[in-house]
């Protein structure tokens, strides 16, 4: 069977019959505290008829792949690949977090992970932090060998939600409750997945999905998988987040990134209305081909993004070496110092201590000497455990992460 069919150029649906997906799923009627609600249940992947592409959106997957093409090869040249991956993945992580409603920004989290308190709510930081974890733990099971599989996705879940907001939702189990989306109830809601006894096989069928022969492409493979996850809901509570992880799992595990740098949630964060209308139009009328033109122009749009700021954060950290290079003597520890500081833009004179091999005097001399140059400046105000940024650098890593 093929999944891909690249029709000749025409708009979406028209003229075209076979395109009309009368049957994307079921509804069956179950029962929520008494009152009889209308759950959907998915058609297993991949979409019948099968996908007819047209001249948009087989566009927009060759930009998306040429764009990831793009940094992944950003990654491979970089003198140290974590000194972009560290703030990448924690900038998706924001990002991710933030379309479900937390205000933790990017300068948040890092702080978070100083043991310094940040100027938003606790569990927000946590939550951000918790994804941190789950992403690390998806990547180092997949390298170690472990297959993209239910168990894996319920083990990213479980870290997702182990601490803070959730943790008292089932981590790491799929529901044995109903849930729903949107309204104040199953009987007023926008949506409702399916109900708890369909979710076993629902996720069972998308696993082999995932791994059949016959499955599309990488790309494509995932932007099909993020919208069957999503309509399935399977977890009560860190469905988005889990889905959106995902994503990034499965274009490392399909070979198409070596690193997680893809923050795919920045253009759903600055597109959530139309991201979500999508959603529904794929459960409603089937309509899996805009979906897809959307999750590729976001793909690319995002990759270019990634490759522009590396440019730049590469730049500027070049600049700022040639700088300290012309300061003699104490160009040395200044530039050790500005070095670490590119791998964590916020950091503390122990931890930089801890990195450079330098004493504590020397580093914060360094530090006094970024200062006057304005790269580095000091956030707390505190003579004593002080916290220190690489203001330009964190600027640009910082984009886009303003709160909603």
């Amino acid at each position: 069977m093929l999944y891909l069919k690249l029709a000749e150029p025409k708009s979406l649906y028209q003229g075209d019959p076979s395109v009309n997906r009368t049957r994307t799923g079921t509804y069956e009627t179950t029962s929520v505290s008494g009152e009889a609600v209308k759950a959907f249940v998915p058609a297993p992947l991949p979409p019948v008829p099968p996908l007819v592409l047209d001249d948009e959106a087989r566009g927009a997957m060759d930009a998306a792949l040429l764009a990831l093409g793009r940094l992944d090869g950003v990654s491979s040249v970089l003198p140290d690949t974590h000194l972009l991956l560290y703030t990448y993945v924690r900038k998706e992580a924001v990002l991710s977090s933030q379309i479900e409603g937390t205000q933790s920004t990017l300068s948040d989290l890092l702080l978070f992970e100083l043991k310094e308190t940040p100027g938003v709510p606790l569990d927000d930081v946590i939550e951000v932090s918790n994804y941190v974890r789950a992403l690390e733990h998806g990547l180092r099971r997949l390298r170690g060998g472990f297959p993209l599989s239910n168990r894996l996705i319920r083990e990213v879940h479980e870290i997702l939600l182990s601490r803070g907001r959730g943790a008292g939702k089932s981590p790491g189990e799929f529901r044995r409750s109903q849930n729903w989306i949107g309204g104040t109830r199953p009987g007023n809601a926008r949506f409702v997945p399916p109900s708890p006894h369909q979710v076993p096989n629902a996720m069972s069928a998308l696993e082999k999905f995932v791994h059949d022969a016959k499955a599309p492409p990488t790309l494509l493979k995932a932007a099909l998988w993020h919208v069957q996850f999503e309509t399935i809901h399977p977890f009560l509570d860190g469905n988005g987040r889990v889905g959106r992880l995902m994503v990034t799992l499965l274009l490392c595990a399909g070979g198409v990134l070596r690193e997680p740098m893809l923050y795919l949630s920045l253009f759903l964060k600055q597109h959530r209305a139309r991201y979500y209308e999508l959603l529904d139009s794929v459960r409603r009328d089937g309509d899996w081909e805009s979906w897809v033109a959307f999750f590729c122009q976001g793909v690319a749009s995002v990759s270019d993004s990634a490759v522009a700021a590396a440019r730049r954060l590469l730049e500027l950290a070049e600049k700022d070496r040639e700088r300290l290079a012309r300061l003699g003597r104490k160009a040395g520890s200044a530039a050790a110092v500005q070095a670490a500081l590119l791998r964590t833009p916020v950091c503390t004179i122990p931890r930089l201590a801890k990195r450079t091999g330098l004493t504590l005097p020397t580093i914060a001399k360094a530090l006094d000497v970024l200062a006057e140059r304005k790269i580095v400046s000091e956030t707390t105000g505190k003579k004593r455990n002080r916290v220190y940024r690489y203001d330009q650098y964190l600027g640009i890593l910082n984009e886009g992460t303003e709160p909603l």
